[in-house]
């Protein structure tokens, strides 16, 4: 079975060649239906009831995962993955224990934390192509340098803490938001984001130069 998502991602591919069997036509508009009762319907096999889930919430699982990794690919990879485990253990879904969303980003960033331990990602392949003006590239290259540096920094803070800070700076959820996906207490989160920002200043300390132009050019 193969899910096409939406426009701006590539098509998910279920594994194997199981096919769900036909549902007779149903009277109920999918788009009413709040995520729990979707789900009941995934377990009984509705791609319909599937492809719904994907467009509701594909984009914002997309743009977590691409800020916790900064590679496309890598991001599709887990979001895919949170997607596919829908499926797969369809049936399983427990309605009233837990937010859909919850659930989802909770998949995916460990799924991002997961593809951020098996690879390194050789950042010269990513370089912007030099302009004619050599002041643009001049402060392109630096932007860019900056950046590798602030996310090499991010890449070494403990997998918690690297979480709870792209949940809250990227995505600006609430400490109480950020607790229930990362299934802890508001005063956890408070301790990660402060150990998080102390480590990331330590860091960063011998770079405040960089750092700074990232923010402040352009």
């Amino acid at each position: 079975m193969t899910i096409a998502a939406t426009s701006s991602h590539p098509e998910m591919d279920l594994p194997g060649n199981e096919r769900a069997p036909k549902q007779p036509t149903q009277s109920v508009n999918l788009a009413d239906l709040g995520d729990d009762a979707l789900l009941e319907l995934i377990g009984q096999h509705r791609e319909d009831a599937f492809r719904l889930l994907i467009q509701r919430h594909i984009d914002r699982a997309y743009a977590v995962a691409y800020r916790i990794l900064h590679n496309g690919p890598d991001a599709e990879d887990a979001v895919q993955d949170a997607f596919l485990k829908v499926w797969t253990q369809r049936g399983t879904w427990q309605a009233g224990k837990a937010k859909f969303s919850t659930w989802l980003f909770r998949v995916v960033t460990n799924r991002c934390i997961d593809l951020l331990r098996k690879s390194k990602v050789d950042v010269t392949d990513e370089l912007p192509e030099l302009e004619d003006d050599a002041c643009d590239q001049s402060e392109e290259l630096e932007r860019t340098e900056a950046a590798e540096i602030l996310e090499g920094a991010m890449g070494k803070l403990p997998d918690q803490q690297r979480i709870a800070i792209v949940l809250s700076y990227n995505e600006s959820l609430s400490n109480p938001e950020i607790a229930e996906i990362m299934e802890t207490t508001v005063s956890a989160v408070e301790s990660l984001l402060k150990r998080g920002r102390q480590k990331l200043r330590d860091l960063l300390k011998s770079h405040s130069v960089e750092i700074l132009a990232l923010f402040t050019s352009g």
